[in-house]
């Protein structure tokens, strides 16, 4: 009798144990291994296009029905960084009300923190102060940009500062403030954007700067503790390269069309493999803002309707980009498109073929010749070719 409670006792402790943790299913890399997940890490499935979304609105939070949509099609998202500033005052409560609304629509999805790692952005309460109106008035803070070696002015880019990453006192707020901009939120983690240091400005201190990143993010991760996602912008980058080991995710951000490149784009294929054996995920974000076809044009830019032209763009370009992921993605890869990082630059785009079923892919991709640029892939419902010299692609659904 005592044994039978015993075990009946146990047996009701595992169900409710597997009710409250989702155990994601071995997934297959392209080559064979096995994709070691982390008990942390967001939902992930072939079902349709595995994407990520990451978006801001400096003037307000998001409507109800927004947030639906976007919950609908994504379990990993960002908040951007001057989100909800203008309706709430600083970017961490629009962070915090995202968040919040996320959670209660779907209690599993991860929504991270934004930081920038170079940048002085001045939207949260945090960095406010890092303004040419106030800076002066706040000789810590200013201590911990950088100045230009000859005029002693400090660096800007239209009006933004840039940090120091040199100097250790700056790296120990700037942990401690995102850290602070995480738990306050209640986000799953957060995104780092600019993981350069500014190396080139520095070039007699390159190494330095760039093993300062390293020393910076590895505190990060520890301050953040280990359930918390650490996803790094180009942390795959040669200038990112101390980065990597304490990152979780890596985001390919092509922000020109040069990175759209042939060459560039089965470099990118490559590391998406690399990162996926470390057991780390990806995101492939294209911006159609930066295609040929918009760069060629700067009328593309200006004017009421650029949104309505680049969401046509975007509508024409996506079979190729689409294709261009679908062709490198592994277990943990996300796709994440669009023409810019505000809300109305195509996070509440609706692209049906995105959400057609997919299915796993049936194995790595095909070059079809050693020397040529054509690639195939399958995967259980659909059928992708692409010429990335070209530029043309075809994905049949079935």
């Amino acid at each position: 009798m005592k044994s039978s409670f015993v075990i009946n006792g146990v047996l009701s402790f595992f169900l409710l144990f597997c009710s409250c943790v989702t155990v994601q299913p071995p997934y297959k890399i392209s080559d064979g291994s096995t994709f070691e997940t982390k008990p942390f890490y967001p939902k992930f499935n072939w079902k349709t296009t595995p994407m990520y979304y990451m978006f801001g609105d400096p003037k307000r939070i998001l409507l109800p029905e927004e947030v639906d949509y976007i919950a609908e099609r994504s379990d990993f998202i960002c908040i951007e960084k001057s989100h909800g500033q203008g309706e709430l005052g600083a970017a961490e409560l629009g962070a915090k009300h995202e968040v919040a609304a996320f959670k209660k629509v779907k209690p599993d999805i991860k929504v991270l923190f934004y930081f920038n790692s170079a940048y002085a952005w001045p939207f949260t309460s945090y960095n406010k102060n890092f303004t040419n109106e106030d800076i002066n008035n706040y000789p810590k803070l200013k201590a911990f940009l950088i100045e230009n070696p000859e005029t002693k002015e400090l660096e800007e880019r239209k009006k933004v500062f840039y940090f120091d990453v040199l100097n250790p006192d700056f790296r120990e707020w700037w942990v401690n403030t995102v850290a602070e901009g995480v738990e306050f939120s209640g986000a799953d983690g957060a995104f780092i954007d600019q993981m350069h240091g500014f190396a080139w400005l520095r070039q007699d201190k390159g190494q330095d700067v760039q093993k300062a990143m390293g020393t910076m993010m590895k505190a990060l991760k520890e301050k953040l503790g280990p359930d918390k996602i650490l996803l790094g912008n180009n942390a795959n980058a040669k200038l990112a390269q101390h980065v990597f080991p304490f990152i979780d995710a890596n985001m390919f951000e092509h922000y020109g069309n040069d990175l759209l490149s042939k060459e560039k784009l089965l470099k990118d294929w490559e590391d998406m493999l690399r990162i996926s054996k470390e057991g780390k995920m990806s995101i492939f974000r294209i911006g159609v803002e930066y295609d040929s076809v918009a760069v060629a044009d700067p009328l593309f830019y200006k004017g009421k309707k650029r949104n309505e032209r680049f969401a046509k763009l975007s509508k024409e370009k996506l079979e190729f980009y689409h294709a261009c992921y679908l062709i490198g993605a592994e277990p943990y890869s996300y796709f994440q498109y669009g023409w810019g990082w505000q809300l109305s630059h195509g996070s509440l785009m609706d692209y049906p073929e995105l959400q057609k079923p997919l299915g796993a892919p049936k194995g790595a991709y095909h070059r079809t010749s050693s020397s040529g640029w054509e690639f195939t892939r399958e995967f259980e419902h659909a059928s992708v070719w692409v010429d990335t010299e070209t530029r043309e692609a075809k994905i049949t659904w079935y």
